[in-house]
């Protein structure tokens, strides 16, 4: 990932050096569960506790073997005596390198839901705020009912709680370790070693392996992070929406000083909540690769491992990025709510064109006779930019079905604030 959108802390999980580092404390952990085994030397095994790697050596020797892990264990053994012959025994490459990209995975999965909880903690506190802020619903983009700005920032703030519990178990099925040797027969690598090394890394143990941890693991994971992408599109969508000038009852935040346009000084434009829209596309691409890794040759192959090299860092340095930037914009928009209210009235009433409806049925009216009425109505009072609460009194059947007192009952937005609140509340929202 490019360094425009790479935070400081995940930016160091993916680091080459981050890797190694990993790479060294499995192979010492490994030593140390066979120094319990019996077969290292108490004595070798205080030589290989101070064992490390050398870049240098790594670098150099890379070139000649094209193969990051020989390359890797000669950097270390070079600077051992004879202990060194323990380095990586019984081991086979996608030991080390698929149990550290599983300990890279879990340690982002941590700060990843580090920021689904800040994102969570900041629509809670907005969907409070404007729990009884009206706003015109829109279902095909055209006015249908009203509805509050709390209620819209409540269905994120739902959503998110279940990505966090998806986040959770997709952790949990990638924290597992494999060292089970070649194939994963465990006949150069028994079980005991596996499950020393794993527990001093703090991870589970994949139950069978072959010669790789199997990739549905990384499928899944990756597939959780572009939902939770998915989602920030959706708000990200929808505000750049409600930012059109047309509209404009919520905008992201603008700096002192920030310019929208080149050439047109008086532009806003919504550039973060596209930014977000951008980004989620990538991620939700790398999550159709990470399932096409499934199906691997027999044991394994490596046809996962160049894409995941990108997949899995970009996955994970993407989605911090705007988990980040989507709570900044939440935490900092302006909310335009004379706009809301405004949009709202220009409907001329035709949003209680249902209570109406439902008024009359419930005062004897056949449903076709009464929907035909109201539908007349409504569409005058587009039309005709007239009040549809004043077409409903000139109506006979109406006045005299449900009476005037009732008529401008109807007419009343405290009714849909109330519901809200009622599920505010089931919600646990007070």
């Amino acid at each position: 990932m490019i360094p425009r959108y790479t935070r400081d802390k995940m930016g160091a999980i993916w680091t080459q050096t981050a890797s190694y580092d990993r790479w060294l404390s499995i192979e010492k952990a490994a030593c140390e569960a066979w120094c319990v085994e019996g077969l290292i030397p108490k004595t070798d095994l205080e030589k290989l506790s101070k064992a490390t790697y050398d870049i240098a050596i790594l670098d150099d020797v890379l070139k000649e073997t094209k193969h990051p892990m020989t390359a890797f264990l000669k950097s270390m053994t070079d600077h051992l005596g004879e202990e060194g012959r323990w380095i990586h025994h019984g081991l086979t490459t996608s030991d080390v390198w698929d149990t550290a990209t599983a300990m890279q995975l879990r340690d982002s999965a941590e700060l990843l839901l580090m920021e689904v909880d800040r994102l969570i903690e900041v629509l809670y506190l907005k969907a409070l705020k404007y729990k009884n802020t009206l706003m015109m619903g829109r279902t095909h983009g055209v006015h249908a009912e009203p509805i509050t700005f709390g209620q819209k920032l409540a269905i994120w703030w739902d959503e998110m709680r279940r990505h966090r519990t998806r986040l959770v178990n997709a952790k949990d099925m990638i924290s597992v370790g494999k060292l089970s040797g070649p194939v994963g027969t465990h006949a150069t690598v028994p079980p005991s070693i596996e499950n020393s090394v794993c527990k001093l890394l703090g991870l589970e143990v994949a139950p069978f392996s072959n010669q790789v941890i199997q990739r549905d693991r990384h499928a899944q994971f990756v597939t959780t992070l572009a939902q939770i992408a998915g989602s920030l599109e959706k708000f990200s969508t929808e505000i750049r929406g409600l930012q059109r000038t047309e509209i404009r009852e919520v905008e992201e935040p603008f700096g002192v000083g920030q310019t929208g346009s080149s050439s047109m000084p008086h532009k806003r434009n919504p550039e973060l909540t596209e930014r977000i829209c951008g980004l989620a596309r990538l991620i939700r691409g790398y999550s159709v690769t990470s399932m096409e890794n499934v199906a691997l040759w027999h044991e394994r192959d490596i046809s996962h491992s160049s894409n995941e090299r990108l997949i899995l860092p970009d996955s994970c340095i993407a989605l911090d990025y705007v988990l980040d930037l989507m709570t900044h914009v939440i935490n900092n928009m302006t909310v335009h709510t004379d706009r809301m209210r405004s949009n709202l009235e220009g409907s001329h009433g035709v949003v209680f064109s249902q209570r109406l409806l439902l008024s009359l049925v419930e005062a004897g009216s056949k449903r076709e006779v009464a929907y035909k009425i109201v539908q007349r109505i409504s569409q005058r009072a587009l039309d005709e930019n007239l009040e549809l609460y004043d077409l409903a009194l000139q109506e006979p059947e109406v006045v005299n079905a449900i009476g005037s007192d009732l008529l401008q009952e109807i007419f009343n937005y405290n009714h849909y604030i109330r519901h809200i609140n009622e599920t505010f509340i089931n919600a646990g929202i007070k």
